[in-house]
């Protein structure tokens, strides 16, 4: 994978979307555009510890003078959401990369959308150009109340009557179900958090949709309480060598311990940045990023393992 370019970005614009979230407007200090981009794509933000957190751009993408993205503040988190909530004031300056899409819009008939919480940056552009271009969209948007649901304001406006919201506090919990049966050509989007997610997944496959048809973004990392890591060995297809992965660390970390250089960033299992090829082993797949039909050869080692041992294509 190549690198991709950082930039400085001048904070245009913050305010609070909810009480719990941060909406930023970021311009280039020089330049009138900044690259171009395609709806469900996401950026880096680089903290000054060295760390990268992603963050889905959910503003137009045919306006390139400047890029939106939104920042929930999780105050159990790793650190991140709250800096940019401190930091990211008026004027302050973002490292940013240019943007990159795992979550691109498919070629459909029908595009049906699952949205929770701050899962909507993503589904708001999206929409957005399938409105534009005359597409058959229908949206679901889960949050706790209408004043905890993010640009809930901008996604009315670009859905129109295509909008069904779920506010739990209301009384209106979320029901899978209300996605409907399969139809032909349709597809499914979900995006937001972990349960949610498999929620939803699990509703599809009663109702008939294909797993191909089923394309989701997770926003947090897998939990499992009752997942007990093993160690197992992971050999290099490209040397031959072969390392040994101790139960309490991961193959990320000893795959650079050896000097196997691989991106990363989430590091939990969401981003896909440091997935890779494998070609024999019994894969534990514990991440979010990978499909179903890509994990019978792709790993991502910050949070998968395998049982006794994988060959990595590396």
């Amino acid at each position: 994978m190549t690198a991709r370019i950082v930039m400085k970005l001048k904070v245009k614009a913050a305010r609070l979307a909810t009480p719990s979230v941060l909406h930023l407007t970021l311009v280039h200090p020089t330049r009138p555009a900044l690259p171009a981009w395609e709806p469900g794509a996401h950026v880096d933000l680089r903290l000054p510890d060295g760390k990268i957190r992603q963050y889905s751009l959910c503003g137009d993408p045919q306006d390139l003078s400047a890029y939106e993205i939104a920042v929930k503040r999780e105050d159990a988190g790793r650190g991140a959401s709250l800096w940019a909530h401190q930091a990211l004031v008026e004027g302050a300056t973002a490292h940013v990369s240019a943007p990159r899409n795992n979550f691109p819009i498919r070629e459909a008939t029908r595009h049906v959308f699952v949205l929770g919480g701050i899962g909507v940056t993503p589904g708001l552009s999206m929409v957005r150009k399938l409105r534009a271009e005359g597409a058959h969209v229908a949206v679901h948007f889960c949050a706790r109340s209408a004043a905890e649901a993010p640009l809930l304001a901008e996604l009315s406006a670009a859905c129109g009557d295509r909008l069904a919201t779920w506010f739990s506090s209301e009384g209106r919990r979320f029901d899978p179900a209300a996605v409907g049966p399969y139809a032909a050509g349709s597809v499914l989007y979900v995006c937001g958090p972990g349960r949610l997610l498999q929620a939803v997944r699990d509703a599809a496959g009663a109702l008939g949709w294909p797993d191909e048809s089923v394309h989701a973004e997770a926003f947090q990392a897998t939990l499992d309480e009752n997942f007990k890591p093993e160690p197992f060995e992971a050999k290099l297809a490209s040397t031959g060598a072969t390392l040994h992965v101790p139960a309490d660390r991961s193959l990320l970390d000893v795959l650079r311990e050896h000097g196997v250089t691989m991106p990363s960033s989430c590091e939990l299992g969401v981003c896909g940045s440091c997935v890779c090829g494998y070609t024999e082993g019994v894969v534990i797949h514990r991440d979010a990023a990978i499909s179903t039909a890509d994990r019978q050869d792709r790993i991502a080692p910050c949070v998968s393992r395998a049982r006794v041992s994988v060959t990595l294509d590396l």
